[in-house]
Order: C-alpha cells, then structure tokens, then sequence
C-alpha cells in the first residue's frame, strides 16, 4: 500500500483546482483530517463533501473512511515527513552536529558493551572452519561487508553476503565448524531470523549485533547489543552506524588478540606485498 501522504505530495500538482485545496487542506492538518468527518473537511477546503468521495475514489480508496484509515497508517509511519527539517543548515554546524553526535554515541555505546559476549564471540570465531558475514540494507550491509574486511587479514576463512536468498543457500551449505555473525540495526529483519533459525537447526553458533528483545536478537546464540537512540533530525544519518562501527573493532582485535601469532603472520603476508607492489611505506594501514 502506497504511503497517501507521500502521494498527495507528490501528486498534488496533476490535481484540479478544488482537489488541490483539498490536499492543502489535509497536509495541513492531517490530525484534523483523521478524526473529523467529510462535512468538516469540506467546509475546511471550501469544497463539497461530494467532491471529497470523488477524490477519494480517484486514489482507491471506496469510502472517505477508508481514506481517513490510509491516511492514519501514513501519519503514523511518516509523522517526522511531514514539517520541513529544523537542524543545521550551514556545513559548519552540521559538520560540528555530526562530530558531537558521533561522540556522544560511542561514549554512550561505551558503557552498555557487554565484554563477556564479545570474548565468547570470539572464542567461537578464532578455531571455527569458516566465518559467514550476513546483513542487508543500510548499515548491516556495511557491517558485513566490514566484518569480512577485518577478519580475512587475520587468516581466517570468511565471506560476506547481503543478500537474503543467497543467505540462506550459504547457510544450507557450509561446511562443519562454521560461524555466522549477523547483524539487523533494527532487529526487525524477518528473513534474516529465518535464515538465523536455519543456522540453528544445522547447529551453526550464531554470533548476531542487533537490538536487545528483537526477533533477531532471539536467534542470538551470542548476543551483540547495538540500541541506539536515533535524533529527530531526518536528515542526519543514522547514529548507530558508529555503534556498530566500534562493536566490529572491538570484536577484531579481540579475535586478533586471542589469535596472536596466526593473525600477526597473515597480516604480516598482506603487508609485504602492499609495501613491495604499492608504496614501500610501512607505516599505511593494513589495505585500508
């Protein structure tokens, strides 16, 4: 179902004169459009209550009651859409808003990681067979891609996949001793959770970052816990990201730490051949 909300702003201007003012009328109010009656908004746009049963049927919508129950969905789901942003305009201020909200978050993140589930994570990654990297979206797709990135230089076997079938095939088909860690910001993923209880069913040891009491999270066999708090500024990107930046760090060197001698060799291997076929500088990062 389309978002009507985002319909009648997108459509407004391919309206007639009165439907226009109907649409300015609801997007001015849409509170008042939801819980008054056909007569009210009528009088509201200066338009009859006919023309408004028109419209309605012109969206899909068989009765002005159904179009009130679209337009609730729509409010409830895009309320923050609905008013021009309020946060920093200048690319100074934003630039300070996204480096003081970056802070803020990691300190924050800091003192809710729970050591004890990163050490148990790791002691299931240093001896598995073979690592398996699963997210889809925004940040999880990136926490994957990421995960794969920190953890082949250490010498282990690891991939990384964003997309859900292709999820669950692998999942069908890896070998004895593999790991899965997964990642959901929001815990809502369906197919991931499916693929997840798959995992379990083939007895795999599921390492998974997401929000506590989730769907997810209830596949966890080692739970990773990313619960950020999200700021109200629509246009500044999502703050868990750098949670979930700083829990995949963290969960490296502790792997690297517990793996001492095998990472130090396989990282020592990438770094001859960086310097002897790219720079001859030792002191780049490893491939970043």
């Amino acid at each position: 179902m389309l978002d009507l909300v985002g319909q009648l702003q997108a459509e407004r201007e391919s309206f007639s004169r009165s439907e226009r003012r109907l649409v300015d009328a609801v997007l001015k109010d849409v509170d008042a459009a939801v819980n008054g009656s056909i007569v009210e908004l009528a009088s509201r746009a200066d338009i009859s209550p006919p023309t408004i049963t028109r419209f309605c049927r012109r969206l899909g919508c068989q009765s002005f009651s159904e179009f009130k129950v679209r337009l609730a969905k729509s409010r409830i789901v895009a309320a923050r859409y609905l008013v021009p942003p309020t946060g920093p305009q200048t690319a100074h201020d934003i630039a300070r808003h996204i480096i003081n909200a970056a802070q803020s978050t990691l300190y924050g993140f800091f003192e809710s990681i729970d050591p004890e589930a990163v050490e148990r994570a790791a002691e299931l990654i240093v001896p598995s067979s073979y690592v398996l990297c699963f997210g889809s979206g925004g940040t999880s797709s990136m926490v994957a891609t990421e995960l794969e990135t920190r953890l082949f230089r250490l010498g282990l076997k690891v991939a990384a996949s964003i997309d859900h079938q292709a999820q669950m095939m692998r999942t069908a088909a890896a070998p004895k001793g593999t790991v899965i860690i997964a990642s959901s910001i929001s815990g809502r993923n369906v197919e991931l959770a499916r693929t997840l209880a798959i995992a379990g069913e083939y007895a795999m040891d599921r390492i998974v970052l997401t929000r506590p009491n989730s769907p997810v999270a209830e596949q966890a066999d080692v739970l990773l816990a990313i619960d950020v708090t999200e700021e109200d500024d629509i246009l500044r990107p999502s703050a868990a990201r750098y949670a979930a930046l700083a829990m995949i760090d963290v969960l490296a060197q502790t792997v690297a730490t517990r793996m001492q001698a095998r990472a130090v060799g396989s990282m020592r291997k990438i770094k001859h051949q960086l310097i002897v076929n790219r720079d001859g500088d030792d002191t780049q990062p490893l491939g970043d």
